[in-house]
């Protein structure tokens, strides 16, 4: 008997504990009678045409929900390194949850090359709040659903560097999976259902309890003097910035060409331009939400600037002006179009200042502290230099 305590005691914890998977919604969303989750927000009380933008505009609608079941098989598969090649890297290794669901890196790092190095990406790590609204997905738009979606980094030999042959056999040699997945769906292990269970665990990143919310809803203390000052030049004709970032969502899901510049030494990105013969898609990239933006530094898909002011000093100066030389971009028409900045610094700092306001992480997932593959969550979390 002593020897078999000493055993177990020298297992891993992550080893030794059962994952039980919830039975209960996120918060903010309501368990219905059917066993799937639905969002609840104050925004559900208000009517407003799509793409509205007022203040008090309806979210648009979330077209498939889920089991509580499956959101949190999602969230265990999205915490597990298991689901890379080399069972090193997890989803969250790029989504950090305390960096806005992205990794503060302009550049992601991916899976560790023959040398021992990370391969370092072309584009940085999108956040993830709120995805599940967005009709177009990763920088480029090439993924429609949160389903192609997850499956496009696992199966990226820059990535993640699985393949769906690696990840079903993977899958199979964990027993722990097995219960959890026929819980959640009925199904044993399966690529798609990875693709579904993170699919669902996305779907529950929301993000509507900010002071920018609270004032929506009517609290109009939320926001400071300079915030209120922010908004008003934010949605003012001028700045235009609601014209793609559209409350509440502050993103459009469009594709836009903003004439951002190339890194120093690198090509010019072509975005959308690489997946279509369409010239005006040359230069153009996904429009990010705004939500949570204070913890997603650098900003652009490669991280070209450092900080918000930098930011909304390249859209108030000479339309096209930082576009890298010789690229014949259409560049969106509400990006500024006269010579020399039109905001003041004042309005700079306002606009600055209410994107504060947009943050919210009150219903952040809780990390779990193991998965059932047994591997180590915090590790892969710790995203070493390339």
């Amino acid at each position: 008997m002593k020897l078999f305590l000493l055993l177990l005691l020298a297992l891993p914890f992550a080893a030794r504990a059962a994952v039980e998977l919830s039975s209960a919604c996120p918060p903010s969303f309501e368990l219905l009678g059917d066993g799937t989750c639905q969002l609840r927000t104050l925004y559900d009380l208000y009517d407003s045409p799509e793409q509205h933008g007022g203040v008090q505009a309806r979210l648009p609608e979330v077209k498939r929900r889920y089991t509580p079941q499956q959101i949190d098989l999602g969230r265990q598969l999205f915490f597990d390194p298991l689901l890379s090649a080399n069972k090193d890297l997890s989803c969250a290794s790029c989504h950090q949850p305390d960096k806005g669901f992205a990794d503060g890196r302009g550049r992601g790092l991916g899976a560790r090359q023959a040398d021992g190095r990370r391969k370092e990406l072309a584009r940085g790590a999108p956040s993830l709040w709120n995805v599940t609204f967005l009709t177009r997905l990763m920088w480029d738009g090439r993924a429609e659903t949160l389903e192609q979606q997850a499956m496009l980094p696992l199966f990226n030999p820059d990535e993640m560097g699985n393949t769906a042959e690696r990840l079903q056999r993977d899958l199979d040699a964990t027993p722990a999976y097995a219960p959890l997945f026929r819980q959640a769906f009925g199904e044993n292990p399966s690529v798609g259902a990875v693709a579904r269970a993170l699919s669902a665990f996305q779907s529950s990143l929301v993000s509507f309890n900010s002071r920018y919310d609270r004032y929506a809803y009517g609290d109009t203390g939320a926001l400071s003097e300079q915030e209120v000052r922010g908004y008003n030049v934010f949605r003012g004709f001028v700045a235009r910035c609601s014209q793609c970032h559209i409350p509440p969502l502050f993103s459009d899901s469009e594709l836009a060409v903003i004439g951002s510049p190339a890194l120093p030494g690198k090509a010019a990105d072509p975005g959308a331009g690489a997946l279509s013969a369409d010239p005006a898609l040359m230069g153009a990239f996904r429009v990010p939400t705004l939500r949570n933006i204070t913890r997603t530094a650098p900003y652009f898909h490669a991280g070209q600037f450092g900080n918000l002011k930098d930011v909304v000093s390249f859209y108030n100066d000479n339309r096209g002006h930082a576009a890298p030389a010789g690229e014949q971009l259409k560049i969106h028409w509400h990006i500024h179009m006269t010579r020399g900045p039109e905001l003041s610094d004042q309005d700079v700092s306002d606009i600055v200042a209410f994107l504060d306001s947009l943050e919210d992480e009150s219903m952040a997932p809780r990390i779990p502290q193991n998965v059932p593959s047994g591997l180590a969550v915090e590790a892969a979390l710790k995203m070493e230099k390339p």
